[in-house]
């Protein structure tokens, strides 16, 4: 199918979908990633993951997490900044122990078990992004923490895997060349959020005030998603999701007085085409070509990938003084796994340590996983009393009035 074609079909499916979501009263991106499982690989195959459907997909991610950035409350995110460190230290440890030790079980080597115990750590926020703002529980506390912690896991991420393929090299197994020194990563990565604070504080609004004077229809937007654009190409130059960097240009741009103007003109960019194509991008990338062989592996992988986020991320939200509640939102909100994992166990299948059948298998799991983790999180938001929403949506004023 022609990629046009392919694009017609793609939106009007998910706009259904995303319409039978609402009218059943679940998530609206479980209906798109479902659309991309019916038409793809995994059921009727009619359309496959191209390279264009990839594309559209990555812009998606990018636009739906500066959008978050846009819609988050800098104020709360410095004030949950500890307990998100310390929710997404802990949301590293469980996945890799757990994990790493039931795939010993399997009979995996220690390298093998330790390497798939790291692609479950990093955790993909934008999922939990959308359910957030569907359910208007993007600028509380918990929204906060859970934001923080997405960003410090993918940058511990960056590291174990950067870790992973010293080991690997030194084991004897091709890395493709993509060996990288630790160091060099920590100070690439402390350049970028230097980068980061000099942009928030002195880059993005001189900017921004250049593009208001440009004699340009939609100047503004169009410089907002320049910066989009480039801090999220920043953030992938020194090996983070470009996510990340979109999350960051979207809190830029939005301690400027364009905010309001810039949310009006993007959500339309990016829900009219692009956002939809991520969500069905990660229903494309399921087979179920070998799941008749490794069903209990999958079984057991997918369940200890949902519980190792809810119960590590969860204890380090209870550690932080969060209550039950709190903390089993902030849980089942850093449970999606998407392209972190996706990359990480690209590079296993690719380096030789990862046969054909269990990269498969990782795949399977991590959309599953993504896939679960929607429904935990609507189900943590409703069971927060409503005294707790009343006085966040107070925080979410007071933060914004604080800070502009």
């Amino acid at each position: 199918m022609t990629f046009i074609g392919a694009l017609c079909l793609l939106l009007v499916l998910t706009t259904l979908a995303g319409h039978l979501s609402n009218r059943i009263g679940i998530p609206s991106v479980i209906g798109q990633i479902l659309v991309g499982i019916i038409v793809g690989p995994a059921l009727l195959n009619w359309i496959q993951l191209n390279n264009m459907i990839n594309l559209f997909s990555q812009i998606g991610v990018i636009i739906l997490m500066f959008i978050g950035g846009l819609e988050s409350n800098l104020k709360l995110l410095r004030k949950y900044l500890r307990p998100a460190i310390i929710v997404a230290v802990i949301g590293v440890i469980f996945p890799v122990v757990m994990i790493g030790a039931a795939c010993i079980a399997f009979s995996f080597s220690p390298l093998e078990a330790i390497f798939i115990g790291v692609v479950f750590s990093a955790t993909s926020v934008s999922i939990s992004v959308e359910v957030l703002r569907d359910y208007k529980s993007l600028d509380t506390k918990e929204g906060a923490t859970i934001l923080g912690a997405a960003v410090a896991d993918d940058i511990i991420g960056v590291i174990l895997l950067s870790i992973m393929i010293s080991l690997m090299g030194s084991q004897g197994v091709k890395t493709g060349g993509s060996s990288t020194s630790l160091a060099l990563v920590f100070i690439e990565q402390i350049a970028f959020f230097v980068l980061t604070y000099l942009m928030v504080k002195w880059i993005v609004p001189y900017v921004m005030r250049i593009g208001e004077r440009l004699l340009m229809a939609s100047s503004v937007t169009i410089t907002s998603m320049v910066i989009c654009l480039g801090m999220a190409y920043i953030a992938e130059v020194v090996g983070l999701s470009g996510a990340v960097g979109a999350f960051f240009a979207g809190i830029a741009v939005a301690h400027t007085p364009y905010r309001e103007t810039i949310e009006n003109h993007m959500e339309p960019i990016g829900y009219a085409v692009f956002v939809p194509m991520f969500f069905v991008s990660i229903g494309l990338n399921m087979s179920f070509a070998h799941i008749g062989d490794s069903i209990l592996f999958v079984g057991i992988l997918t369940f200890l990938a949902c519980i190792s986020k809810l119960f590590g991320c969860g204890l380090g939200a209870m550690l932080n003084g969060f209550n039950l509640n709190s903390s089993y939102m902030i849980g089942s909100g850093m449970i999606s796994r998407g392209e972190m994992g996706l990359i990480t166990a690209q590079i296993g299948f690719s380096s030789g340590l990862l046969s054909d059948a269990y990269y498969s298998d990782l795949i399977l799991v991590i959309i599953l996983s993504t896939l679960i983790a929607p429904f935990l999180l609507k189900h943590a938001i409703h069971l927060l009393p409503a005294d707790d929403k009343a006085d966040l949506s107070l925080d979410m004023e007071n933060g914004v009035s604080g800070d502009r």
